[in-house]
C-alpha cells in the first residue's frame, strides 16, 4: 500500500516538472513574440526617420 503513494507522489512530481517546463516554455515564447515586435517597431522607425536621398 505504501509503494502505491509512493508511485502517485513520483507521478505527482513528474506532472509538476513537466508543468514547469511548460510554463517556462510559455514565458519564453511570450518574450520572443514581444522582442519581435519590438524589433518591427524599431525598424519601422528607422526606416521612416531615414532621409531617403536617391537625387544622386
Amino acid at each position: 500500500m505504501e509503494e502505491a503513494f509512493l508511485e502517485d507522489d513520483a507521478g505527482d512530481q513528474d506532472n509538476d516538472e513537466t508543468e514547469k517546463t511548460n510554463s517556462v516554455k510559455n514565458v519564453l515564447d511570450n518574450r520572443r513574440t514581444l522582442d519581435d515586435k519590438l524589433d518591427e517597431r524599431r525598424l519601422r522607425r528607422e526606416l521612416r526617420d531615414y532621409d531617403f536621398d536617391l537625387d544622386d
